[in-house]
């Protein structure tokens, strides 16, 4: 919270990833299966294969290339560098017993899952529509980021989908004050539809309710989606070449790393333009 006394909003800069201070855990804890996303079967607590010794990436620059799409979508919000620097004070899970080692990569989710809800509830109290319930939003921000800093015993023993529910109150709350600034007519109220595939070609979405929503593959070419809510939307493929982003509620970088866009396409300030798009 930005104006709020007692407030511990961390800077965007700390729930984004900054694998040089991890041990490469996104690369050892999560599981993945041959698809289209990635191109080998890998169990959980099991290195990749183009994991480094100095846990870095072996094929960072060709991963699209060498079939592990799915790693370039992929972002811990910060929750390796705290695991691997606050959680376990700098503890290499190569160093220790199997048991420390497996209880870093059950920690690991947990907390990946904590700082996607700090990455929300700070873009909540940034904005202004807001203002009605900036305490409550102040409150709960607080008690996440108190929660990222227990012990590894008392992060594995957490009810994360309780948290994420209380939280979500809030964002829905956030959601709705937002959405009703926002111009145009009636906002529309795709919540978890499936829209695979949908034509949406110039669409005006503005305010739009999009939560949870199957957007694999829509083409949402030149769509005004300002001020659309966007959490937890599926994004993959979904055309975004001349959309317009800016004011979207709720996105994240790894649902843009999914989609197609252009040099046209207006994204907030905050976010990277990924390298695979159209120039």
């Amino acid at each position: 919270m930005r104006d709020e006394p007692g407030s511990t909003a961390p800077a965007r800069g700390e729930l984004q990833a900054d694998c040089a201070q991890c041990f490469g855990l996104c690369c050892v804890a999560l599981p993945f299966a041959a698809s289209a996303d990635f191109a080998v079967d890998k169990a959980a607590g099991s290195p990749c294969r183009n994991l480094r010794t100095d846990s870095r990436c072996g094929i960072h620059t060709e991963l699209r290339q060498r079939g592990f799409n799915g790693c370039t979508v992929y972002d811990c919000f910060g929750a390796g560098q705290k695991v691997s620097r606050l959680t376990f004070g700098g503890e290499d899970w190569r160093a220790g017993s199997s048991e420390r080692a497996r209880l870093m990569f059950d920690v690991f989710p947990v907390v990946r899952q904590l700082q996607e809800l700090l990455w929300y509830l700070t873009e909540a109290l940034d904005l202004s529509a807001a203002r009605p319930i900036r305490s409550e939003l102040g409150r709960a921000l607080d008690r996440v980021e108190a929660l990222t800093r227990q012990g590894p015993e008392q992060l594995v023993e957490l009810d994360v989908p309780a948290v994420r529910q209380e939280v979500n109150v809030l964002l829905l709350r956030t959601s709705e004050l937002a959405r009703a600034k926002t111009g145009g007519g009636r906002k529309k109220d795709r919540r978890g539809a499936d829209l695979m595939g949908a034509r949406l070609k110039g669409a005006d979405l503005r305010g739009a309710n999009f939560r949870g929503a199957y957007l694999i593959a829509a083409d949402l070419t030149g769509a005004d989606l300002r001020g659309a809510d966007m959490i937890g939307a599926d994004l993959r493929d979904t055309d975004l070449t001349d959309a317009d982003l800016t004011g979207v509620l709720f996105l994240t970088q790894p649902q843009v790393n999914a989609a197609k866009g252009s040099a046209g396409t207006r994204l907030p300030a905050s976010f990277t333009r990924p390298g695979h798009w159209t120039p």
